[in-house]
């Protein structure tokens, strides 16, 4: 069957969807749920994590003893030893802001990143503040794909080294996932960047996700988006890609430093909501979203958490 074309009815909130005979938003073992003919996915995501290896020290007057790798972690692998279907993501501005950057040059972001098993990261404005060289240089130590789409690296040392998409299949549900970065031009000097060549994002978007729903019938499609949640100008966000696009069902954003305690659901040209996450920066939260499909890969429901990650005293 083309999914393209399975008309995508969502419940938000915890509405009950009758064709599934159960609220979707309570914690249901996957045997329960496999009886109902119905696969969970708990995608979870960070966003401009900055460089915050350790906690916030308790002398922080915002975030005391907040965040951190070892507690975000920890966390992680319990969410992994509770649920069947895992995703983790990140949506870019890994390097930059405390000392560990300064001397390491993302070694050791990309290096913890890995050993928590994110799935795939896409490229932010301060993941070049060690230059193209300096990130390339770094890439050794990614064991996740770096996914950006609108970046045109052909020219530069980055060439072949990241891809514009990547589709992951858990459960039999297939969810294609690409990224979009934020122009760099007046945010980032032009030698650290060199001769990257920046596309525009809605039309890329709009041609990936295209892609992604109809050539490789993806149940989900899913943005890793450092474009920023909104603006006061015409600059292109979040609410602006998800407004002037068709095929995306969720969008994972970053950039702006945004905490959104409940997800921004926005009407896609279709009509259709795409939901909207961010969780702030310095790995403050870690973002979840449960999404609920039929076996036969029509997304039902999805419900966006999101976790304070403490350090353990």
């Amino acid at each position: 069957m083309h999914h393209s074309s399975l008309s995508r009815r969502i419940f938000l909130k915890g509405t009950l969807a009758a064709s599934a005979g159960l609220a979707l938003c309570g914690l249901y073992p996957s045997d329960l749920l496999a009886e109902q003919g119905l696969v969970k996915v708990t995608i979870l995501h960070t966003n401009d994590v900055h460089s915050r290896i350790d906690p916030f020290p308790s002398s922080d007057s915002r975030f005391p003893n907040m965040g951190g790798a070892a507690p975000r972690a920890e966390l992680i692998r319990k969410i992994r030893s509770e649920e069947q279907h895992v995703l983790l993501f990140d949506s870019g501005d890994m390097f930059q802001g405390t000392p560990y950057f300064n001397y390491y040059k993302g070694e050791l972001e990309l290096k913890l990143m890995s050993q928590m098993g994110y799935d795939a990261g896409t490229i932010g404005n301060h993941d070049f503040d060690a230059g193209i060289e300096g990130l390339e240089k770094q890439l050794i130590h990614a064991q996740f794909p770096l996914l950006t789409s609108n970046y045109d690296f052909s020219q530069t040392c980055m060439k072949d080294k990241t891809l514009p998409f990547r589709v992951f299949n858990k459960g039999g549900i297939t969810i294609g996932v690409f990224g979009l970065g934020i122009e760099l031009e007046g945010l980032v000097g032009k030698s650290m960047y060199g001769d990257t060549k920046y596309l525009d994002p809605i039309a890329k978007a709009n041609e990936m996700a295209a892609y992604l729903k109809t050539e490789k019938e993806c149940h989900m499609v899913l943005c890793l988006s450092h474009l920023g949640f909104s603006y006061d100008t015409s600059k292109v966000s979040d609410k602006v890609l998800a407004r002037n696009s068709k095929n995306i069902d969720l969008i994972l954003g970053g950039h702006t430093h945004t905490f959104l305690d409940k997800p921004w659901l926005q009407q896609d040209l279709d009509g259709k909501e795409v939901m909207i996450c961010q969780v702030g920066w310095g790995g403050i939260k870690l973002g979840r979203v449960d999404c609920y499909f039929k076996t036969s890969g029509k997304l039902l429901h999805k419900k966006s958490l999101s976790k304070n990650i403490f350090k353990k005293q």
